[in-house]
């Protein structure tokens, strides 16, 4: 039993997983600090309040608060972003850069005689009629 949770907790997704929690919870508290330092108050030089908690609607005695909804989706919005263009963009880069992709096949070979392109499978030229060796 121990066995078996061990080679479980040691497999590679797993700790790759629990590294992208940690980065993640530490990455949740820079765009929290972002988006309270300095998208609220820009927010509320603009609208004269700082998030949009302030929006409730009142049916039958009871609160709906739905700027509180649009404050998370602001926040959403903001951690996609950030996430989208200053690490998805820049490891897709770094990818392309190191890791080229690798060389397509021809689809075409030179006939010897016009040395027209013509398919691999071709076994007479479609421009001068010559025959064509593989």
């Amino acid at each position: 039993m121990f066995k078996g949770f061990r080679d479980f907790i040691l497999r590679g997704n797993v700790m790759d997983l629990a590294v992208a929690v940690i980065i993640g919870a530490a990455f949740t508290s820079i765009v929290t600090a972002l988006t309270a330092n300095i998208i609220n108050p820009l927010l509320g030089a603009i609208i004269g309040k700082p998030n949009f908690d302030y929006l409730v609607a009142h049916a039958h005695g009871g609160e709906i608060k739905y700027g509180t909804f649009f404050t998370a989706i602001i926040n959403f919005l903001l951690i996609a972003s950030v996430v989208y263009f200053f690490m998805v963009l820049p490891t897709q880069y770094l990818m392309k850069k190191f890791n080229p992709p690798p060389a397509a096949e021809p689809s075409t070979k030179t006939c010897p005689q016009c040395l027209s392109e013509i398919p691999l499978a071709a076994s007479r030229c479609k421009f001068c009629g010559q025959p064509v060796t593989a």
